[in-house]
């Protein structure tokens, strides 16, 4: 459990950051899954000369976890101890450059994508595809449609743990498949996407199509995130996570409100009212089934984090 006496202490250490500090926040609603306790401290800094600030002045002690659009997220009901950090207004900006796009952090990737092809810019409408923010796509290197971050990132600026604003690179980052090497603690707030010139007519035509192949494929008007579960290397299997989930008989399953979704088994779903023990420990039987059946160990794609307050199903 969080200390209660830390709260007061963290406000007043915080009291110098410009924006929003709200202790005891509630995060369900902010989630796409609807579900989890409380932050500790919310803060939603001004600028990135606040966050700095911030991240400065927490001590070490002091965990910071960086929420983004919290679309491929669970946070845990016991809520998150420390300080959450959820960029907003000031880190939204997007400018169009003659072959890229540099974007703020907060930045939705849909709306990265729609700038670029409003300017005749080529390579992003993957973005399109990719529910949530920029940071949160530098974070994992986000990717659908056959692209990639990594495929087109110049740099990210990152505001680490110390409070230093360094500019990284993909080499930096040693980005990989739903991975980034991101510096414990850091936050993302800008980043820049190489793009080329394209046809506009094209550029429209094809995220039409990654919109139309959401709609169809993915329950994109549930209480969903994105996928649950990374592919497999190809070395373990030549089938891909929902492949595999669906061989294992766990198409539709059940725990409480959390559901294994019928239109794409490798998406979880509250139906109403699932807690997020339901939604993690239905992907943990999830993973159990599929290693017995297959042998193969799934790895969360859906980032999980916060306190439990119960723990949800092991894999066996």
């Amino acid at each position: 459990m969080m200390p209660a006496e830390r709260p007061s202490h963290l406000i007043d250490a915080l009291s110098s950051v410009r924006g929003r500090v709200q202790p005891d926040a509630p995060l369900a609603p902010a989630t796409w899954f609807r579900v989890g306790g409380p932050a500790e401290v919310l803060v939603r800094p001004a600028g990135v000369a606040d966050l700095a600030a911030l991240l400065a002045g927490l001590a070490d002690s002091i965990p910071v976890s960086a929420i983004g659009a919290a679309s491929n997220l669970i946070v845990r009901d016991g809520g998150i101890a420390g300080v959450a950090v959820r960029l907003a207004r000031g880190f939204g900006s997007i400018s169009v450059e003659p072959d890229g796009v540099v974007a703020g952090a907060a930045a939705l990737d849909v709306t990265v994508a729609e700038h670029a092809a409003a300017a005749g810019l080529a390579g992003l409408e993957f973005l399109s595809g990719v529910p949530g923010t920029i940071g949160g796509a530098i974070a994992m290197n986000a990717g659908a449609y056959g692209g990639d971050i990594a495929g087109c990132l110049d740099w990210a600026e990152v505001v680490l743990r110390s409070g230093d604003i360094v500019r990284l690179t993909p080499a930096d980052l040693a980005l990989g498949y739903r991975y980034s090497n991101l510096p414990p603690g850091s936050v993302v707030v800008r980043a820049r996407l190489r793009a080329l010139p394209g046809e506009p007519t094209a550029i429209a035509a094809r995220m039409a199509e990654i919109r139309a192949r959401r709609e169809t494929t993915q329950p994109v008007r549930a209480r969903t995130g994105g996928s649950t579960f990374r592919n497999p290397p190809p070395d373990q299997s030549g089938l891909a996570a929902w492949e595999l989930i669906d061989a294992a008989g766990c198409r539709g399953l059940r725990r409480g409100a959390a559901q294994v979704s019928e239109l794409h088994c490798n998406f979880l779903i509250n139906t109403g009212g699932a807690t997020a023990a339901d939604l993690e420990g239905l992907g943990e039987e999830v993973r159990r089934r599929v290693h017995a059946t297959s042998g193969v160990v799934l790895e969360w794609e859906i980032r999980r984090i916060g306190v439990p307050l119960r723990r949800p199903e092991a894999l066996g």
